[in-house]
């Protein structure tokens, strides 16, 4: 199982990567499945992906946080969204039972994201952001 687990983390961090040049792609969610099975498959693999520049800030802040940012979770939804609208366009030529099947595994993914992932604040992406204020 630990191999099963290993593949998948390697094809999200794929996806992931790819999101970081494809706009629409999700960055953060991929990070977290790979996370996901990486815990299960290698801390090797995991540690890495702590550290990675690009996909460690992002898992460190919803491993330290236990949740999403309402911006991330949009992004994630709308990205979510354009793709089961185009796969759903692509597999019309099918029949319904395809197009239904992937338009009803988005809604338990966007009830999942909106209601089992938690909402955090969002955070400052720079010093610049936030005001100084000295009276």
């Amino acid at each position: 199982m630990r191999i099963v687990y290993g593949g998948l983390g390697w094809c999200a961090v794929a996806l992931a990567f790819a999101g970081v040049f494809v706009p629409g792609l999700p960055v953060t969610v991929f990070v977290l499945v790979a996370s996901y099975c990486f815990t299960r498959s290698s801390p090797r693999f995991e540690a890495w992906l702590m550290a990675n520049r690009w996909f460690g800030p992002r898992l460190r802040e919803f491993r330290d946080s236990g949740g999403m940012p309402k911006a991330a979770k949009r992004a994630a939804l709308v990205s979510m969204w354009t793709a089961i609208a185009i796969s759903s366009t692509l597999l019309a030529r099918t029949g319904w039972r395809a197009p239904a099947l992937v338009i009803a595994l988005g809604g338990i993914g966007t009830l999942t994201i909106l209601y089992a992932v938690r909402t955090t604040p969002e955070r400052p992406s720079s010093p610049q952001a936030v005001p100084n204020i000295r009276h």
